[in-house]
């Protein structure tokens, strides 16, 4: 007891000398923040400071020990909310201190020290001036061109940056095309595009992932070169933090590198979106951002992250919307991946909602078809059902391009063409000449033909491709001729200025000189079919080849596994220039496979026949047998296909 009342006594004297005199010092709770200790007289503050570094310091930090730590100088506080004044009712001893309800500090023989916060005039006027982040939803609306964004930009810049290209953006994509690219010169020509360029550059690394993949993704859209210095930093600072990406960052990240060129950051970018895509591939949630993914991997990802993305989607089949099914086809399209189950069964969920489907998804869906060697029969009917049912609400060249698809598809749909047909016909002015030898290939290519109105739409076409004599090259008057030629139609005006000498040098010695030389063999053996024609002379081409241009090396080993060497021709070349690939004898009955022998000569022209419908009839054979994958791979170039 001794002992403690001579310490109380003792920290008592110290205590009470400094206690009248006035000072302002700094207290620090816990180095959290930074609070301020007034006492109540005036008087010479710099003395204070030395007699109380030197007197007092070691009994007030045993006095306030685990409750505050005290600094004798006089520190200059920036963003200081409150002001602390200590007052002293009852006398001092060294025991731990506590707050109270009313944070005060009451220690055990009841010594309180109120505080009482008061705002400081220097946080007020920091939170006046402080200028709040602009909302691009609000500024977008605001704003009528990108002019307007950039100069509310250049008054008053806030953070982040990316608020301002994202309304641009928006604002951009309110916009015809011609005012898009008037907009986008007055961009580039403003004086406060350069200052937001740079500071986005800045805060590239300090802003929200998803507001520089956001800024990155409006940048792209805005049409501002891939290799400027602003894209490039951003893409390498996206390289820097896609650990950082969520399945929303993903999603952005994914449409961002569908819409860029290739370049050695953009494919640095790809292969960690491989590597992050093959690991969250499970926690993907959305359907959306599952097949943005699969568009940005691209066809040149790794098969085990092709098959792992097609397991992830058959697995959410049971989620899949109308628009989830039908972009389905194209995200398959871009990495290349033929999974024929989805594509099924997204082909039934297309079906059921085909009067829902806009042209553009009809259009990508047969494109898809085609670039995957997808065939569906019902699927590219229930298509052309649905155009032909209301073909008038289209334009002509929308279905032209359809029944181009469909040609590439090797799909036939007579009612939609009798429909173009009558349509065409009934307008022909309409069309340009590049419609007009596109429609030609169709019909030619597909072999189809109308009772009535052939001959009408020979004679249109005809009549209207005849006015661009002067002005058309002499590939598209070789194609457009040949199209003729099949359909058993033969316009003399353009024969004769086909085969002028000039023209005709100029399609052996330029352009695909090869499949030149194929269509005009081609437009001479029509033109000698045909009685009423006499220039079939008149063309001088190049001797065929001794070899073919194609193997054949599958179906050879084809055959040989099925019949054994000895049991076939390869490379028969026939009277006339007529060639085919391969030679298959067989008995009357077409029941056995006759060998050949080293005395054989070519058959004769009513062989032929018999031997051709035999190859027909053992490629059928070959189906019954339960080969059809060594049919399937056979090239469509052979000469019994």
């Amino acid at each position: 007891m001794i002992n403690r009342a001579s310490s109380f006594l003792w920290n008592l004297g110290q205590f009470s000398t400094f206690v009248p005199t006035s000072r302002t010092m700094r207290l620090y709770p816990l180095g959290f923040s930074r609070l301020k200790v007034v006492f109540s007289n005036n008087s010479n503050q710099r003395n204070l400071l030395s007699d109380f570094g030197n007197r007092v310091q070691p009994s007030i930090r045993y006095l306030f020990q685990d409750a505050l730590i005290f600094k004798s100088r006089d520190f200059k506080t920036r963003g200081i909310s409150t002001e602390t004044v200590l007052t002293v009712n009852k006398v001092l001893c060294p025991r731990r201190l506590s707050f109270d309800s009313k944070r005060s500090l009451v220690s055990d023989d009841g010594l309180k020290i109120n505080f009482h916060l008061e705002a400081s005039s220097e946080d007020v006027l920091t939170k006046e001036t402080k200028p709040t982040p602009v909302n691009y939803r609000k500024l977008a609306q605001e704003c009528s061109s990108l002019s307007d964004v950039l100069d509310t930009f250049s008054e008053a810049p806030t953070f982040p940056s990316s608020n301002y290209v994202s309304a641009m953006w928006t604002v951009a994509k309110r916009l015809s095309e011609d005012q898009k690219r008037a907009e986008k010169q007055l961009m580039f020509n403003h004086p406060a595009f350069s200052q937001l360029c740079e500071q986005m550059m800045r805060e590239a690394k300090i802003m929200h992932c998803d507001h520089l993949l956001f800024s990155l993704l409006a940048v792209v859209k805005l049409g501002i070169p891939q290799n400027t210095r602003l894209v490039q930093t951003l893409l390498r600072v996206v390289q820097e933090r896609i650990n950082e990406c969520d399945e929303k960052c993903l999603s952005v990240l994914s449409t961002i590198l569908e819409a860029m060129e290739p370049c050695k950051n953009v494919d640095a970018l790809r292969a960690g979106v491989w590597i992050l895509a093959d690991q969250q591939v499970w926690k993907i949630e959305r359907v959306f951002t599952l097949q943005a993914v699969m568009k940005c991997v691209g066809k040149g990802a790794p098969i085990a992250l092709k098959r792992k993305l097609e397991m992830k989607a058959l697995r959410e089949l049971d989620r899949f919307s109308d628009l989830n099914s039908q972009h389905m086809f194209e995200a398959l399209a871009a990495m290349n991946h033929r999974s024929v189950t989805l594509l099924n069964e997204c082909s039934k969920m297309v079906l059921g909602n085909i009067h829902g489907c806009p042209f553009r998804v009809l259009i990508s869906i047969l494109q898809a078809c085609r670039d995957l060697r997808y065939r569906n029969v019902d699927l590219f009917k229930g298509i052309a059902d649905y155009v032909a049912a209301t073909i008038d609400i289209w334009k002509l060249k929308q279905v032209l391009f359809l029944l181009i698809l469909l040609e590439n598809l090797g799909f036939r749909h007579t009612d939609l063409m009798d429909l173009f047909m009558k349509k065409v016909i009934d307008d022909p002015a309409s069309l340009n000449m590049k419609s007009i030898i596109s429609i030609l290939h169709v019909y030619s290519s597909l072999n189809h033909f109308h009772k009535c109105q052939t001959q009408e739409l020979q004679e249109a076409l005809a009549s209207s491709l005849t006015g661009y004599l002067h002005h058309i090259s002499s590939e598209n008057l070789l194609n457009a001729v040949c199209s003729f030629c099949l359909m058993n139609h033969f316009p003399l005006a353009l024969i004769n200025q086909l085969l002028q000498k000039d023209i005709i040098n100029e399609l052996l010695t330029s352009g695909d000189i090869e499949r030149n030389t194929h269509k005009l063999r081609v437009l001479a053996a029509c033109l000698k079919l045909d009685i009423s024609c006499h220039k079939a002379g008149d063309l001088a081409l190049p001797p065929l080849p001794s070899t073919p241009f194609y193997s054949n090396a599958k179906v050879a080993d084809a055959l040989s596994s099925l019949l054994g060497e000895g049991c076939f021709l390869k490379n028969v070349q026939l009277p006339h220039n007529y060639h085919i690939d391969f030679e298959v004898r067989m008995d009357v009955n077409r029941s056995q496979v006759l060998p050949f022998s080293s005395v054989d000569v070519v058959p004769a022209a009513a062989d032929i026949q018999r031997l051709l419908a035999c190859i027909h009839l053992f490629l059928v054979h070959l189906f019954h047998c339960g080969l059809p994958s060594a049919v399937t791979h056979l090239p469509r170039r052979s000469g019994f296909l």
